[in-house]
């Protein structure tokens, strides 16, 4: 029972570990963040193979709804987020419909144009959106029925906890997804779109439906952000958040959803401690993309992985049982 939900359980972990060894609740809760952000393009990207250059989009289009309802209209905040989160699968849906009818590197020109139309249009939408301001004094209310509060939101850590709920709700629905008939279907369309269009399954509706699973919870990344920061910044919808996130993941490794988290809690501690050091820190973190590259290519969840199923492999023969750890290298799960 328990090996089922593991990797659910290893999330649960990190939220209960990032407290405990972090002081600051923001930047705890910018983990959590952005490992939304990095589990919906794991979902296009790991099980998927498309990789899009337009993340930023929903992530943006998140903060923009969530601060644009939340500073002109009276709606509660959660029903801010639940509009984030439609508005993020809508546009996701429409912009994945233009780049499906192309593969490869003319699939990744049209999301990348699409994130500099969508960039420039909250440029220039300056009323809506602030401009190259961003929207400011975005307010973060506690949720409340009536006079009585429910969920304090004031502090950092109170926030963090908030988020951390959320974030453990849409890792389970993730995770069932990614088990499902459908996330097999998508890994097969991954491993050869031709044979899996040849036994029947329609791989343009298969992608169509992950590029709105994908940008509804990148929207909710990008909402939840901006709650954290009070504004949304242009920034957030720049084709560099889109590169960010892409860099999370492959931090982290593709075709793992509890490698996401491990992809963004590794860029963002990385960023915080580097910046510290270094103005030019960005630099040292080009250099350790190049080692993943040459060195690890299957993320540090995979390096993980092929440690823990080497020593596993010594334990066992040492005790007398004939398990190979080359053999056991390639059995990593499936999700």
């Amino acid at each position: 029972m328990l090996a089922r939900y593991r990797f659910w359980l290893l999330a649960a972990a990190v939220t209960l570990i990032l407290p405990a060894t972090l002081s600051s609740g923001t930047l705890a809760t910018e983990v959590l963040v952005y490992a939304l952000a990095v589990l919906g393009c794991n979902l296009l990207l790991g099980y998927t193979g498309l990789l899009s250059f337009g993340q930023g989009i929903f992530f943006g289009l998140g903060s923009y709804t969530l601060g644009i309802l939340l500073t002109r209209t009276s709606l509660p905040m959660p029903v801010a987020v639940i509009a984030a989160i439609v508005l993020g699968a809508l546009i996701a849906a429409v912009v994945g419909s233009f780049a499906i009818r192309q593969k490869g590197t003319y699939f990744v020109m049209l999301t990348l144009a699409c994130a500099q139309m969508f960039y420039f249009v909250a440029y220039t939408a300056t009323d809506w959106t602030g401009g190259d301001n961003g929207l400011l004094d975005i307010p973060r209310k506690s949720l409340t029925v009536g006079d009585q509060t429910l969920i304090p939101l004031t502090t950092p850590w109170q926030y963090y906890t908030f988020v951390a709920v959320i974030f453990l709700i849409v890792f389970a629905v993730l995770l069932r997804v990614a088990d499902s008939v459908f996330g097999r279907t998508l890994l097969a369309i991954r491993d050869n779109e031709t044979r899996a269009a040849a036994i029947g399954y329609h791989v343009k509706t298969f992608k169509l439906v992950a590029f709105a699973i994908s940008g509804a919870v990148t929207a909710l990344a990008g909402a939840l952000h901006a709650l954290m920061t009070g504004i949304a910044p242009l920034s957030n919808i720049e084709y560099h958040t889109s590169e960010m996130i892409l860099v999370m993941t492959v931090i982290g490794g593709t075709g793992n959803l509890f490698a996401s988290v491990l992809g963004a809690a590794f860029y963002v501690l990385a960023a915080d401690w580097l910046s510290t050091l270094w103005p030019r820190w960005l630099l040292l973190l080009g250099l350790l993309l190049i080692a993943v590259s040459l060195f690890m290519h299957r993320g540090l969840w995979g390096v993980g992985e092929s440690l823990w199923y080497r020593l596993g492999g010594k334990r066992r023969d040492a005790d007398g049982d004939a398990a190979e750890p080359s053999k056991l290298d390639t059995q990593g799960d499936p999700t």
